[in-house]
């Protein structure tokens, strides 16, 4: 486990931000402009990529930044169960 966590860091360190930033701005429109539950359904899992991301590295961040992405997760989740409701 230890060394596929590791793996992965190694990875996800060597993606370029500006791609990512643009990939993850395109989903959350196309999620957003999407009718009802497949916008909702993009939006979840987003959400779910992004706790994957935050329980990866949740040891290495501060306080201040841990609560910061959990009320972004948060806000990302309820906009999806809305949205599908």
């Amino acid at each position: 486990m230890q060394r596929t966590q590791s793996v992965l860091l190694t990875r996800l360190a060597r993606v370029n931000p500006t791609g990512v930033f643009l990939a993850v701005l395109a989903l959350v429109l196309v999620a957003l402009f999407a009718p009802g539950i497949v916008g909702g359904a993009l939006l979840l899992a987003l959400a779910a990529g992004l706790a994957a991301l935050l329980a990866t590295t949740w040891p290495v961040q501060r306080p201040a930044t841990r609560i910061l992405r959990l009320v972004i997760l948060t806000l990302l989740v309820a906009t999806a169960l809305m949205k599908i409701l």
